[in-house]
Order: C-alpha cells, then sequence, then structure tokens
C-alpha cells in the first residue's frame, strides 16, 4: 500500500488517539495545550549532548567522519541526497544521516550516527538517559572503534531494558532496508548518557513478550499507527478513541480528550490504561457504570487493582472527593524523635540536595529544616561531601536518641527515588571520607528507621486524582509557597542556581530550590501528623459512600 502520510520513529510509542488528532485534517486549527518548558529544556540539553558525543567521536576517528548540516537552511530533500551521497561514497561514519523517505512504507526518519560495515549500515543512537547498569554481560564497543565488529561482553555493564530505543533503531534499520543499504546483520548501538561506550542491540534477539524481536514489535505498533494515520488523513472513521493514560499529563492534545473523556463520563478519568481497557470489554464504559458493580463479583475479569477499589474510586470520582478512607482507622508508625527526609536530583546526573526536618523530642540539635547540598554543577565529586554530611547527621541522631532511650524513624515519600540516591551515592563515593558503604545503606533502608509515608497512603486511602504528596498533602491543610512548586520545575531551577548554561549562578533561584525542598519535607510531616490525628475522621469512608 503506498499512503502519502509519513511516520517519524517517535510513533510507535505515541498514543494512538495523538495520531489520529495530528493527522486528522479537521484538528488543524485546534488549540492545544502549550509547549512544556521542561520538555523544552531535557530536549535542549539532549541536542547539546548529542553535540558533545559527535566532536568527541569525530576527534577520535579523524578522516572518517562525515557530517550531514542540518538546521532552517538545510531542507530535509537535500539532507537526504548528501546522506545518500555519502553511503554511496563508502563513508565510513555519517552523523546526523536524513535517511531516505520511504512512500511506500510510509516512513521518514533520521538518525544520530550511521557506522558503515560489509555490506551496508547500522544505526547508531545517541540519548541522555542511562543505556546500562553496573554488572555484565552487555555487548560493548569503545568510542574509538564503534563498531559491531569491535563489541565484546562488557564485564561491568548490564544492558538497562530501553523499549524506546531499540524501537527507534528499528526504525532506522526499515528505512535503510528501504534505500537498499541496510547491513545483514540487525544490529543496533545506543550510547547513552554516561557517553563511553556503545551498547548494542540485537534487534531480532527474542527479548520482548512472547518471544519477539525488537523488529517484529515495532512492525507490529508502526502498522497499527500507520492504519490510524492514513485512515484519519482520508477522513475515515477513527480507528482510536481518547482513553486517559500516564501520557496524557504532557501531551499537547490533552485539553482536547479531555473534553471529550468528561463529557462521556469514561471510564478512564478514575482507572487508566489497560485497566480501562479491560472494563470497557466487559461493557463498564462510564464512571458511572463503576461505581454501580458489585465490588464483590467474581464474574469480571481482573484488572490491575482491587475491584473494591476501582469501585471507591469511581464514587469518590462522582461525590468530586479528592480523598476517601480505604479503611475505618488509619494508623501510621510514630517515633520520639522523627527526621523527614526529601531528595532532590538533576536527571541521572546526581543528587544535589538533601533536606531534612527534625521533629520530637529533644536531641540536642536544634528542630526545623536543614540543608546538605552542592551548589556545583553536576556531576561533582563535591557531591560526595553534601552526601557523607547529610548521612553522618542523620546517624548521629539516630544515634543520640538510641542513647537516650528514645525511639527514632525518619519518613519520606515514595522511597524509590531516595533508596535509589542513597544506594548510588554510597556506590559512586565508595572510601570518600563520611561515605557508608552499601551495606551500611541496606541496613537502615530495610530496618524500622526508615519508612515510606507513600505507602501508608496507598494502604489508608483512594486517591481520584493521583497520590503525589502535591495532591494528598492539601487535604492534610498543607500549601507550598512557590504556587509553581513541582519537580520538573526544580530542574529548571536548579540550571539556573548553578549557572549552567554559563550564566552566573543565580542566588535566588538556589533559595527557591531550599524553599521548594523545605516545604516538601514540612508537607510529609504535616501529612503524617494529620493522618494520626483525629482531623483525619472528616475524610469520608468509602464504605459510606
Amino acid at each position: 500500500m503506498t499512503t502519502s502520510v509519513l511516520l517519524d520513529a517517535g510513533v510507535v510509542t505515541r498514543c494512538r488517539r495523538r495520531v489520529h488528532l495530528e493527522h486528522d485534517p479537521t484538528m488543524q486549527d485546534t488549540v492545544t495545550a502549550p509547549p512544556d518548558p521542561t520538555a523544552e529544556q531535557r530536549m535542549a540539553d539532549a541536542t547539546a549532548h548529542r553535540r558533545s558525543i559527535a566532536d568527541e567521536i569525530a576527534g577520535l576517528v579523524g578522516a572518517g567522519w562525515t557530517e550531514i548540516p542540518r538546521g532552517p537552511d538545510h531542507r530535509a530533500s537535500e539532507r537526504e541526497q548528501l546522506t545518500l551521497e555519502a553511503m554511496a561514497a563508502g563513508a565510513p561514519y555519517i552523523w546526523a544521516a536524513q535517511l531516505p523517505r520511504d512512500q511506500p512504507g510510509g516512513r521518514r526518519g533520521a538518525i544520530d550516527l550511521l557506522v558503515a560495515v560489509p555490506g551496508g549500515y547500522v544505526p547508531v543512537l545517541v540519548v541522555r538517559h542511562k543505556v546500562s547498569d553496573p554488572g555484565t554481560g552487555a555487548l560493548t564497543s569503545p568510542l574509538s572503534s564503534p563498531q559491531p565488529a569491535t563489541r565484546a561482553t562488557d564485564p561491568a555493564r548490564r544492558v538497562r531494558p530501553q523499549p524506546r530505543d531499540q524501537l527507534r533503531l528499528a526504525h532506522a534499520y526499515r528505512l535503510l532496508q528501504a534505500c537498499g543499504r541496510a547491513a545483514g546483520e540487525t544490529v543496533g548501538g545506543v550510547i547513552g548518557l554516561d557517553g563511553d561506550v556503545v551498547v548494542w542491540h540485537d534487534l531480532e534477539a527474542p527479548t520482548w513478550p512472547g518471544g519477539r524481536g525488537a523488529l517484529d514489535e515495532y512492525d507490529a505498533r508502526f502498522a497499527d499507527r500507520l492504519a490510524i494515520a492514513t485512515t484519519a488523513a482520508s477522513g475515515g472513521a477513527a480507528l482510536a478513541q481518547p482513553s486517559r493514560i500516564v501520557e496524557c499529563r504532557t501531551c499537547p492534545w490533552w485539553p482536547v480528550c479531555q473534553v471529550k473523556l468528561q463529557g462521556a463520563r469514561d471510564v478512564s478519568l478514575v482507572v487508566r490504561g489497560e485497566e480501562a481497557a479491560t472494563l470497557r470489554a466487559a461493557g463498564v464504559r462510564t464512571v458511572d457504570d463503576l461505581a454501580r458493580l458489585d465490588p464483590n463479583d467474581e464474574s469480571l475479569p481482573p484488572t490491575g487493582m482491587p475491584l473494591s477499589d476501582a469501585v471507591g474510586l469511581a464514587k469518590a470520582w462522582l461525590a468530586d472527593l479528592t480523598v476517601v478512607r480505604r479503611v475505618p482507622e488509619i494508623v501510621v508508625p510514630r517515633a520520639d524523635v522523627e527526621v523527614d527526609v526529601d531528595m532532590e536530583s538533576f536527571g541521572d546526573s546526581g543528587a544535589y540536595l538533601w533536606g531534612v526536618w527534625l521533629s520530637g523530642a529533644d536531641v540536642g540539635e536544634r528542630s526545623g529544616y536543614r540543608a546538605f547540598a552542592t551548589w556545583e554543577p553536576l556531576p561533582t565529586d563535591d557531591e560526595a561531601r553534601s552526601f557523607a554530611a547529610f548521612w553522618q547527621w542523620l546517624m548521629m541522631i539516630r544515634l543520640r536518641a538510641s542513647a537516650r532511650g528514645l525511639s527514632f524513624r525518619a519518613y519520606c515519600y515514595n522511597e524509590l527515588a531516595e533508596n535509589r540516591w542513597l544506594l548510588s551515592s554510597a556506590k559512586r563515593f565508595a572510601g570518600k571520607p563520611g561515605i557508608p558503604t552499601t551495606d551500611q545503606v541496606q541496613a537502615f533502608i530495610t530496618s524500622d528507621s526508615w519508612f515510606d509515608l507513600f505507602g501508608s497512603v496507598r494502604d489508608h486511602f483512594l486517591c481520584s486524582r493521583g497520590k503525589g504528596l502535591k495532591t494528598i498533602a492539601p487535604a492534610a491543610g498543607f500549601t507550598w509557597r512557590d504556587p509553581h512548586a513541582s519537580g520538573e520545575n526544580s530542574m529548571r531551577w536548579y540550571r539556573d542556581a548553578v549557572g549552567m548554561d554559563g550564566a552566573a549562578p543565580d542566588q535566588g533561584q538556589r533559595r527557591r530550590l531550599l524553599e521548594y525542598n523545605e516545604d516538601d519535607v514540612h508537607a510529609t510531616l504535616t501529612l503524617r501528623r494529620w493522618m494520626t490525628s483525629s482531623a483525619v475522621a472528616s475524610i469520608p469512608y468509602v464504605g459510606d459512600l
């Protein structure tokens, strides 16, 4: 089938409804949500990262390097022709390649690097996220020889699953096939945030569900998205309907879908993704349908959450309640000496701030907030100093409490982030002054001294609009001082605070970050006190709805 629709690699991981809207000619003048400044900054950071990697590899391989110019003065068709000419000339390395459009197949796209191998070319991506983890088994090549022929089993790395990367490589491989330049070996490489090696993927290896390879998965997804886009472009009946998923939070088309979903009182307004699809297939299409179900009805297909919780969420949504109690009585472990902990990180570059709030019995330290921070741009060894200072202070408070016969507990909200940086900081800075061992950190985070308040909220409440701290803490009466407080915005504030883009460090943004962090730890303290007070009884019990 020949089609006038041309799709890029991102389409296979994009919402199906979004694909329809992007190709529906009747939606061309629709007002969509404004671009997310944080997402735009991430794209700018990724561009800078790719430029840095390109310059490094170019310096290493020398005369074998060819770069396809890009920018407003270089049209895609011109760049395609230059790429074709470079491949015809057998250029060993082609940077910023614009692959020829595959009109019959409905594909278009570019790839960061093409590497010449016997029989053709293989694609290499450059991304600004981690593509490997500590371990063994990854196949890697040095940047000085980014060839699949030089790959070897890496004793220090294992592949970090990144499905999006593999699907992008599969898209590039199909484009290379279409122009007759694909290598016989179905491999592709990825250079990640660390920027020190190429991690190679076999695109036919059965690593996907059902024993499929990345190419098989890509082909199935692409055929689906192409059918959706082609039908939309030709004015046919939509093949994809709106349904609320995680992607909706940052999608420019969410205002359009939101109106339609709310008008239909769609069940995905309460349960998302596959759970909503499962319920629709069983005839439960609206929030009202869900609220009327018998929570003990075993004839309904299982969803990702207990049916009683789904029914409770529907009832809460209909009553316009953000939070309801899922149990009659709420119990949260308390201690004589309590410390609330919140960490701020900058992507995968490091954790630049550990904030704490000390409360409870006197242990010879002032109560309230304090921060352990580094304001040197990450990554920096100064992060070890600030982390060590935080850890030593926390352990000192714990020891003093024990010496006085007092109980101690430290709290965080959603321990996945804090635990990740506690363990990785101990590993990265092992041997430096004041740094604990990973065994010491592991012993602490698995002890009764460390408590995840998010887990307690999950166990005790049903939250119809999410369980994030910014959503649940206002129910306890807490308000952030900064109306723009969010983890995403803090990334932009951090860039200014450390002068990451060449400007002088902004002291005002440093104060803003400290206030934001202080409010986060104060919020968990406020939330915990509220959960263990009589005031929480004012939150309706789901059994009474």
